[in-house]
């Protein structure tokens, strides 16, 4: 299929996880990738990978951010689709009875905010040629509660999808469609990790999952090509869970 033929697509966080394995599902459908990673090894492995180009930012700093869209757009002279996917979720984000404010701050830096710096200087772009595609990574906590605590990213991701049925309705009669991806847990360096660090806190979640196993980062990219593509038309200001059924579940036979 070549359903994003020539369309530019700006992908954060694409060094690795979700979002090199959407830098690869994007060029394999004909598009032409801006990889943003704050690693410059492995974004600009993935950028030579897919045939696109690499973009080094911060995605909470402001004028890094309005470069990598500059960028972007010098180069190939549209900004089609913008897979805001930069995250984090580190150890220190746990209870709220033992997450320090530092924590919590920079959590919704990279989480949260980095969003709105991303929606906010794409949108000048795509308002200009009147079309665009946004797809903004929230997760399956921000429509129900994590099995383990993470106080700030679980916020994080409720302001992410809030704010993307906000943008959605605002730039719709624009020709611009705002949709958020609500991934469940899936087989990234950032799980591995923790099942290396904690596997007992790990196997918990897994036991809530209807298909008894973590998504794979292809079939998370495979949702954001469709999100990306003309298939999802009539599509704005939605969340669309991928999550293996969690969110359907109520009990989970074992």
């Amino acid at each position: 299929m070549n359903r994003l033929q020539d369309r530019v697509a700006v992908i954060t966080g694409a060094g690795s996880g979700i979002g090199a394995a959407t830098a690869r599902r994007f060029a394999q459908e004909g598009a032409k990738v801006v990889a943003v990673d704050m690693d410059p090894k492995s974004g600009q492995a993935i950028a030579d990978e897919v045939g696109g180009i690499f973009v080094r930012a911060n995605v909470t700093d402001a004028d890094e951010v309005a470069n990598m869209y500059k960028v972007a757009f010098d180069t190939y002279g549209s900004i089609d689709i913008a897979f805001n996917n930069a995250g984090i979720s580190p150890p220190d984000d746990d209870s709220i009875l033992t997450t320090g404010i530092d924590a919590w701050r920079r959590v919704q830096e990279v989480n949260l905010t980095s969003v709105f710096l991303c929606c906010k200087e794409v949108l000048p772009y795509m308002l200009e040629q009147k079309k665009g595609a946004i797809i903004n990574t929230a997760s399956f906590v921000a429509t129900m509660a994590a099995a383990t605590s993470q106080i700030s990213y679980t916020a994080s991701k409720g302001g992410v999808l809030a704010m993307t049925r906000e943008l959605g309705v605002q730039f719709a009669r624009d020709g611009i469609r705002v949709n958020a991806l609500s991934p469940g847990p899936v087989n990234t360096p950032l799980l591995q990790e923790l099942f290396a660090k904690d596997p007992e806190r790990a196997a918990r979640r897994l036991v809530h999952i209807p298909l008894g196993r973590f998504a794979e980062p292809t079939e998370i990219a495979a949702a954001v090509a469709f999100l990306a593509s003309d298939d999802s038309s009539f599509m704005t200001a939605s969340n669309f869970l991928v999550d293996g059924g969690i969110s359907g579940a109520y009990v989970t036979p074992l």
